[in-house]
């Protein structure tokens, strides 16, 4: 599950570009997808692993994820700093932003909130005591198939926030995000055998 260099990834037309230009890229990771067939759009795969709830992490990254919890439970890292609302990115979506966005913001999504998802594009914010931070991902049909992309943008909310990623940064990209996107890839098989399955049984009754 490669990483990518930001020039490919600032390549690809998505509105985070400009909508979080000065905020610092992370990283950004990419699966490809079979092209099971044409014209799927990220909500609609998104609507449907939420649906069957097949996108689940492997024992040892849940196992990290209940670690982190637990130890922000003990020292309050979850808690929202007193400036969170004025500093949320999604104070700055435009109207269109937000009449275009199929959720609407600050809806929450696990430890996030939405800032917005498009067709094919979303973004989730987190804010806490060590980090204020996105997390993009956005599905782009190809020639040969889709490209999965998951970005991360990282922006510092206090002194804590460079000796945190530092120390997360070997489990992120060792364990946690190569596990997640081998997890939407199964989920994206998963799903498309189950909608070619559908497709089969409503030719065969239509027959």
């Amino acid at each position: 599950m490669p990483k990518i260099s930001p020039t490919e990834f600032y390549a690809v037309p998505l509105r985070v570009h400009t909508f979080l230009a000065d905020i610092p890229l992370h990283d950004v990771w990419v699966v490809d997808l079979p092209a099971l067939c044409g014209g799927i759009t990220l909500a609609e795969f998104l609507r449907q692993s939420n649906q069957s709830g097949t996108i689940r992490l492997p024992a040892a990254a849940r196992a990290l994820f209940r670690f982190r919890l637990f130890l922000g439970r003990i020292f309050r890292l979850e808690a929202e700093p007193p400036h969170a609302v004025a500093a949320a990115f999604a104070k700055r979506l435009a109207p269109e932003d937000r009449a275009r966005s199929l959720v609407s913001a600050g809806t929450p999504e696990g430890l996030f909130r939405v800032v917005y998802r498009f067709e094919n594009e979303q973004l989730l914010e987190v804010q806490n005591r060590t980090v204020h931070a996105a997390a993009l991902s956005a599905l782009v049909e190809r020639a040969d198939g889709y490209r999965f992309y998951f970005a991360v943008y990282v922006c510092q909310s206090s002194w804590i926030t460079p000796f945190y990623m530092g120390l997360i940064d070997p489990f992120r990209k060792w364990i946690i995000y190569p596990a997640l996107l081998r997890s939407i890839r199964a989920t994206w098989d998963q799903n498309m055998r189950t909608r070619d399955s559908r497709r089969a049984q409503v030719l065969v009754r239509s027959d």
